[in-house]
């Protein structure tokens, strides 16, 4: 497997980690070569959450915006409501073929520690959730889901409160417990080997979206469109389609409240710099010290100041094109889709809505869009009422 992306990437981290690391990139390659692996984890996803998720032609949103088709691919349906049990599913049954016994996961909308919650529930193993005390706050109704499942969701109030930190208490216990306790990364970031170990889970959304439309269709898509924090969903469907030039992959980061009042996320619109967290060269939001600036988004899930290397990487040599939306933009695209399609998106995936609704009407007559709905909006429901003022 490749160590890095180009110049991204790699294993920054304490000595503790490195044969702890090491161990688990033997595991992970024993385990693609193995056929027991394998079938048990497709059963899993198949049998258990529900794969494959539809390539669904969203015709109302399609004759609105112009006369681009619009495709979405649903990851929303997958239990527990979004793509992260895609790559759960994989490290916890990894976690167990090497005698594990606790798992422990960071999250930030929650979907990822609900979704390593309800796979360690699945498989008998002991779950530590530690999140951000301001993510726990917009985000109530996944805490009690995760709490609801067994796991023990530790609060973080530390720095920002929100992802970043929760990503920097989870990487303490690991160096601490690694010896039965398996660290489920959530996002394509962190130290090698995670980052090449998400994209193999993940990529089972670009398999299928690619076998799909070329059904559906007869044809590659013109563009695919996702939204990143880390950026596992969108890696996933970009792996399916990034050796087809003619592909344009688009991913859509968190402009929070815009760019010129520094309260967003956006590392790759020409706002971050490189540099070194959690484990990995990568795009940051950073200050000229390197101290790491606080981020904001309205979504819980893409308010992150990094982003995944092999992002960074496609950044560089321009094999993907990254956007930024603002929260606003996100709120009017989450009433749109629902309004329109009977579809109600998590605030991550409203991202990449947003960022459709700007360039749809400028495609040529049936140019083909995929979209990421990457989570479902249940978990955003109460917050959205809330901030809008709307009584339910």
């Amino acid at each position: 497997m490749k160590t890095r992306f180009g110049e991204f990437g790699g294993r920054y981290i304490s000595e503790l980690l490195l044969p702890v690391l090491e161990d688990l990139e033997k595991a992970f390659l024993k385990a693609k070569k193995s056929k027991k692996f394998q079938n048990k984890l497709n059963e899993y996803l198949h049998f258990y959450a529900g794969r494959p998720t539809p390539l669904y032609f969203a015709e109302n949103l399609s004759k609105k915006l112009g006369k681009a088709k619009i495709y979405l691919k649903r990851e929303d349906l997958l239990h527990t409501g979004a793509h992260k049990i895609n790559n759960t599913l994989g490290q916890i049954l990894l976690a167990k073929q090497m005698g594990k016994d606790r798992v422990i996961a960071e999250t930030g909308a929650g979907q990822h520690g609900v979704a390593t919650a309800t796979t360690a529930a699945l498989l008998g193993l002991k779950c530590d959730v530690f999140m951000g005390k301001k993510d726990m706050e917009r985000q109530q109704l996944n805490v009690y889901r995760m709490k609801l499942l067994g796991a023990n969701v530790i609060p973080v109030n530390t720095g920002s409160q929100t992802l970043k930190d929760a990503i920097n208490e989870a990487l303490r216990d690991y160096a601490t417990n690694y010896s039965n306790t398996h660290y489920v990364i959530g996002s394509a970031l962190g130290p090698y080997p995670y980052p090449s170990i998400v994209k193999y889970f993940q990529s089972v959304i670009g398999k299928e979206a690619k076998q799909q439309i070329l059904i559906q269709e007869g044809k590659l898509p013109n563009y695919l469109v996702a939204c990143v924090g880390g950026g596992s969903n969108a890696i996933g469907l970009f792996s399916g389609f990034e050796k087809n030039k003619q592909v344009q992959m688009i991913g859509v980061e968190a402009g929070g409240k815009g760019i010129r009042t520094g309260l967003h996320a956006s590392r790759l619109t020409k706002q971050g710099t490189k540099g070194i967290l959690h484990g990995s060269l990568t795009y940051v939001l950073q200050n000229q010290f390197g101290q790491i600036k606080e981020t904001h988004s309205i979504s819980a899930g893409l308010d992150y100041p990094a982003v995944g290397p092999e992002h960074a990487f496609f950044y560089e040599t321009n094999r993907a094109q990254y956007v930024s939306v603002t929260d606003s933009e996100a709120l009017q695209a989450f009433h749109l889709l629902s309004e329109t399609e009977g579809i109600i998106p998590a605030l991550e995936s409203a991202h990449a809505i947003a960022y459709v609704l700007k360039f749809a009407k400028k495609c040529a007559k049936n140019e083909i869009i995929i979209v990421n709905i990457s989570g479902r909006g249940d978990k955003d429901v109460q917050f959205i009422s809330d901030l809008e003022g709307v009584q339910v």
